[in-house]
């Protein structure tokens, strides 16, 4: 991730991959969920199975939404850097082409807890 300054940055990032001792953040936002509101900070090893970490990490922060249980995991569009992704969870987060804080987002059909469907 970039830096944007007013002026000039004289020392490096604090948030650098260096300093995570060989793990890193990944940004998760669960789109047209307003409980939700901000992204999911999850934090992995890089040779981790993405299906540990949503099994482990993003599941149970997004349980308190009571449209958790009607999710269809098959069904999820998942988008990463802007373009439709599709995740292989049973591969690492490297092997999924995640970096350290990299956003991915995910969209749940039919399901859109407070916020109006599309076209109302």
């Amino acid at each position: 991730m970039a830096v944007v300054a007013i002026g000039e940055y004289k020392f490096p990032s604090r948030d650098r991959v260096e300093n995570y001792y060989g793990h890193q953040l990944l940004f998760a936002s669960w789109d047209h969920h307003l409980l939700m509101a901000a992204p999911f900070m999850l934090f992995g090893a890089p040779d981790q199975k993405l299906g540990d970490i949503i099994e482990q990490q993003l599941k149970p922060l997004m349980q308190p939404d009571p449209d958790f249980d009607k999710i269809d995991w098959d069904a999820i569009e998942w988008t990463k850097s802007g373009e439709l992704w599709t995740p292989d969870f049973n591969k690492t987060v490297k092997e999924n082409g995640l970096v350290h804080k990299e956003q991915f987002r995910f969209k749940t059909p039919g399901l859109s807890t407070l916020v109006p469907p599309q076209g109302e």
